[in-house]
């Protein structure tokens, strides 16, 4: 249950540093919000892994590589 902890940190700090004006309190707070974002995913149970490991893939690969080489935006 601690893996929930850590990931609810992590994302709170990347909403705080993405509201942060200040350069090095936000590249810190990103720095330690992702730290604590791997760590909660390393202590994660193997299917919520795999999980986040599709969810990503899905995400990543759902944009057209020939879009993205001649600079037509999707939005």
């Amino acid at each position: 249950m601690s893996y929930l902890f850590l990931l609810l940190i992590g994302f709170v700090t990347f909403f705080l540093a993405r509201n942060t004006q200040d350069e090095i309190n936000r590249i810190t707070a990103m720095i330690s919000g992702s730290i604590s974002l791997i760590w909660g995913l390393a202590l994660a149970p193997l299917h919520f892994q795999l999980f986040i490991e599709i969810v990503s893939l899905l995400a990543a690969f759902s944009v057209c590589m020939r879009c993205l080489g001649c600079g037509f935006n999707r939005d």
